[in-house]
């Protein structure tokens, strides 16, 4: 799992042919790279609400309870794992408009290596910064969709014209899910399931 993440970050093309080449389970996908990865931000997040906490001017910090930022992290976490099923799924989906046809089980390995970017920038929740959290954030985004780019043409055997336009239905996709989660996240704060500052 390890040698995959650097080899997406120093040498992408050649490292997506290589996993495209590999035979794996979803299971082992999740057990040794999805379910860690993700925990990244969540951990992060955790300890960034409850013991360092946002200063606003020249404030206190605000800090979370333990238990609010458990209950969001937990969530959180969740919608990270459901997350890269969904993006697999609907790979695997679009793929045949394609005439590409790769296993459900490729297409969410490649959801969730096209997310490592994302669950490394993470680590910026550790000190809750707007400014951090944006710069960090921006590159992971951008590193994100360009190995989506990037890998769609050489991990589906697909033209780079037509990768260009199933990458961008993919990152369509991504968004209106993103959107989705954001939207959940509202309801369940009117349900009572939300931040609770300690001050």
């Amino acid at each position: 799992m390890i040698h995959h993440v650097w080899g997406l970050f120093t040498h992408p093309d050649q490292e997506w042919q290589e996993i495209r080449g590999e035979e794996e389970s979803i299971s082992h996908m999740y057990l040794t790279h999805v379910l860690i990865l993700a925990a990244i931000p969540a951990l992060c997040a955790y300890f960034g609400t409850t013991e360092v906490g946002w200063t606003i001017g020249d404030g206190d910090p605000v800090k979370l309870t333990a238990e609010s930022a458990l209950q969001m992290t937990i969530m959180s976490y969740l919608a990270m794992l459901a997350g890269v099923a969904v993006m697999g799924a609907f790979i695997h989906w679009m793929a045949r408009t394609y005439d590409s046809s790769p296993t459900m089980t490729q297409c969410v390995v490649f959801a969730a290596y096209c997310a490592t970017p994302l669950f490394i920038g993470g680590v910026a929740a550790l000190y809750p910064s707007l400014w951090l959290g944006m710069f960090i954030g921006t590159a992971a985004i951008c590193y994100t969709v360009y190995l989506l780019y990037a890998g769609i043409p050489t991990f589906m055997g697909i033209p780079q014209d037509e990768g260009f336009m199933f990458s961008s239905s993919v990152l369509a996709v991504g968004l209106v899910v993103l959107v989705a989660m954001i939207a959940c996240s509202v309801i369940l704060w009117g349900f009572g399931v939300g931040p609770v500052y300690t001050n």
